[in-house]
């Protein structure tokens, strides 16, 4: 996964097989030097561009903060925060994977399931010792059993195992260009919900418009506000998406905005 080392980001990817060892480092306050290690020009350019996608460096935010920045509830942070990006993940796969290891558990105990499937079955590179997440190809091969030993429940080992067959088939394409046909698909899967998929869309895929709804961050403030500030009331996961149809298409980061405000 991902390390820093005096500042400089190192990821390791894998392109069509390939290993991909990019560094990025911050040069200047509007400036992000990238750089890639790979046994092609081509390699390292495809490299590249997920990284680019992941930290959202080339994301035109110019109209967002235009139209928001005196946004009532959220225009403060949009003004103080400018340089603030969705930091999504640089494989679409990855991000579903994930997103199901953090199904109603603590971040803390999710992370270290992810870092133990990293260790267990995530490619890694000789030379820098980085090591990169598992591939649909390799969850698909597992029994639930061994995801299921990692600490993942029962239910969760398995609708895993089930979508990382769907991926490595093809039958999800989730780096296509039809998003909602690998959604459905997904979801037709026993414990993979509209949480999984929003999270899938918007940290996966760059698709802005989502919003994890099922989030309990939003269900509490969402809620708060619709209720008049009790403190007890929950939202609906349809009320949260109702809550932030007024910043389309850009849901998913004004819900961040919305969080840290």
């Amino acid at each position: 996964m991902a390390r820093r080392r005096n500042g400089v980001l190192e990821r390791l990817l894998h392109v069509d097989g390939e290993p991909v060892v990019v560094r990025v480092a911050q040069t200047a306050r509007d400036r992000v030097l990238f750089g890639a290690w790979a046994p092609s020009r081509e390699h390292a350019e495809s490299g590249i561009a997920r990284m680019r996608f992941a930290l959202g460096v080339d994301d035109d935010l110019r109209p967002f903060h235009d139209r928001f920045a005196r946004d009532p509830l959220i225009g403060r942070s949009v003004r103080t925060r400018t340089w603030l990006r969705l930091r999504r993940r640089p494989v679409p796969f990855e991000a579903l994977a994930w997103a199901i290891t953090e199904q109603l558990i603590e971040l803390t105990r999710a992370a270290a399931i992810q870092r133990r499937m990293v260790m267990r079955w995530g490619r890694r590179d000789a030379t820098s010792g980085l090591r990169d997440a598992p591939s649909a190809v390799a969850v698909a091969a597992l029994a639930p059993a061994e995801l299921q030993a990692c600490d993942l429940s029962a239910g969760r080992a398995a609708a895993m195992v089930r979508c990382a067959h769907e991926v490595a088939c093809g039958r999800a394409d989730l780096d296509g260009p039809e998003h909602e046909r690998a959604w459905a698909r997904l979801r037709a899967i026993p414990g993979v919900g509209a949480w999984t998929i929003e999270m899938l869309a918007l940290y996966g895929q760059g698709r802005d418009d989502q919003i994890p709804a099922g989030d309990l961050g939003f269900l509490k403030a969402v809620g708060r506000l619709l209720s008049g500030g009790d403190p007890r009331a929950r939202a609906t996961e349809d009320e949260v998406r109702a809550f932030f149809a007024r910043y389309d298409p850009w849901a998913g980061l004004a819900g961040l905005h919305f969080l840290l405000a």
